[in-house]
């Protein structure tokens, strides 16, 4: 699935999502985007000469329902059709880089060529610095991204965050949601896009300096010299000698000897002694490609490969139980949940609330395959030996705890982490709110309650689903 088709797909599962009182998108809205996708996907898959995929269908699906909402919120149509937020500055950057790199020359006399060039040695300073930095952020382990840096990409992945005017509240929340997940999502592909810039424009710079340099020699003579407080002749010829290194054994240029810096040093309030500048420009030149322009146009390459790739194959978890649910739609095998209760007992009515709530995660077909109980306080490896976690015929897998049972740490949370360590992408918690509610009937302390075991489980890796095995169809699962 292409970068547009998961934008698309994304866009339509943050609407429906948020729009559980079917104010955007009915019934029959997704039931006829559903026959009319399985449709379309089989015609493709026919023409193409493969199997009709869970991918094909997601993203017809997800191109009608985003052709209708066009057609009855112009300003949805806008926001549809709204470019990434700098998309520009894939081309305006590296632009203004080489108009800087270009205009370098006039920080210091243009008719001379000083060895302790600030500008060009800070040219080369700074990407020294940028390698460096690089290198001991590969060594840090599971190093993030600065603050300023996850800005800009975000701003790449959704823009800005004001949406069109005359919107339904509805779509609204729908689409600020949907700004969250794709922020999240395209994070890695517009960090290669945005690295990719940033080392295009570095390149320009260096470019535009080196350009410039060579632009005004043609026509005007330069003097080559030196002056410094506190470095003498000797000081710097040994700077200078490791510093045009790699320009001498690469290209084999006209080296330099002491007694060639001592004569280049200007003398109090004297002129710059005519020399030979061309050779100092061909080492700054040669000096700035080697260090600057090749290793920056590698990492520029490797940047914009990996971005190509995950715009072409963009990394969706179809995994998850809106994509299950939606596959059981296209006619796929039907999900099935496995639930692991711990210290919760399920009784008859409790178990038709299970399976109401599988269809709502994994579709109407959906079955239920319900363990029996783990014991409060057993070990959970030796709970789960025979158990197996992998097994592939198991969509999703399910804990379910009582919201009556205070959490703790050492029991339920072990329990979460060891299921959660084995199966991060398939596991759910469900939170089965049908005793408690009864037992108090004060919503206040319903929603405290609540609230504590969120946190809990977020704390050891899960996000909880609140359900109501007594009345499924009415409560419905929330998150």
């Amino acid at each position: 699935m292409n970068e547009q088709s998961a934008r698309n797909v994304v866009l339509v599962r943050a609407i429906e999502t948020t729009d559980q009182k079917r104010e955007i998108l009915s019934d029959d809205d997704r039931r006829y985007a559903n026959r009319t996708a399985r449709e379309l996907a089989q015609w493709q898959a026919a023409e193409s000469g493969a199997a009709a995929s869970s991918e094909h269908f997601l993203q017809q699906r997800a191109e009608q329902i985003v052709k209708k909402l066009a057609q009855r919120h112009a300003a949805f149509a806008a926001f549809a059709k709204r470019t990434p937020g700098l998309a520009a500055v894939a081309w305006l950057l590296p632009l203004l880089a080489l108009v800087l790199g270009a205009a370098l020359d006039r920080i210091a006399d243009p008719h001379r060529v000083d060895l302790l060039s600030a500008p060009l040695l800070g040219i080369v300073a700074w990407n020294l610095l940028v390698y460096l930095v690089m290198l001991v952020w590969l060594c840090i382990p599971k190093a993030g991204t600065t603050r300023l840096r996850a800005a800009w990409i975000r701003r790449l992945s959704v823009g800005k965050a004001a949406l069109p005017r005359k919107m339904p509240h509805a779509l609204s929340a729908g689409l600020y949601a949907f700004m969250a997940d794709w922020a999240r999502l395209s994070a890695p592909l517009n960090g290669a896009r945005l690295a990719r810039t940033m080392h295009l424009a570095a390149v320009l710079f260096a470019v535009g300096a080196v350009l410039s340099l060579y632009a005004r020699g043609m026509l005007a003579q330069y003097g080559a010299g030196w002056e410094s407080t506190f470095l003498d002749a000797q000081q710097l010829h040994a700077l200078l000698s490791t510093l045009f290194w790699p320009a001498l054994t690469v290209f084999k240029l006209q080296g330099f000897t002491l007694a060639d810096v001592q004569a280049l040093h200007f003398a109090a309030g004297g002129q710059p002694p005519a020399a030979e500048g061309a050779r100092w420009v061909h080492l700054y030149a040669a000096t700035l490609v080697l260090l600057v322009v090749l290793p920056r146009l590698l990492f520029a390459g490797i940047a914009a490969a990996r971005a190509a790739l995950l715009a072409r194959r963009f990394p969706l978890d179809l995994d998850e139980p809106y994509f299950r649910q939606l596959g059981d739609a296209a006619g796929g095998e039907p999900g099935v949940l496995r639930v692991l209760p711990y210290s919760f007992t399920v009784d008859e009515a409790r178990s038709r609330g299970l399976e109401a709530v599988a269809a709502q995660l994994l579709g109407e077909r959906a079955r239920v395959r319900l363990f029996a109980p783990v014991a409060y306080g057993s070990d959970p490896a030796a709970a789960l030996r025979d158990l197996d976690l992998r097994d592939p015929a198991i969509t999703s897998t399910a804990l379910l705890f009582g919201l009556a049972a205070t959490p703790e740490k050492e029991n339920h949370g072990a329990f979460i982490a060891q299921v959660v360590r084995a199966l991060p992408q398939r596991t759910v918690v469900l939170l089965d709110e049908s005793a408690f509610s009864v037992r108090t009937p004060d919503p206040q302390r319903v929603r405290e309650r609540v609230e504590l075991w969120r946190e809990f489980c977020v704390f050891h890796g899960a996000e909880p689903t609140v359900v109501n095995l007594l009345a499924p169809a009415g409560e419905g699962a929330q998150p």
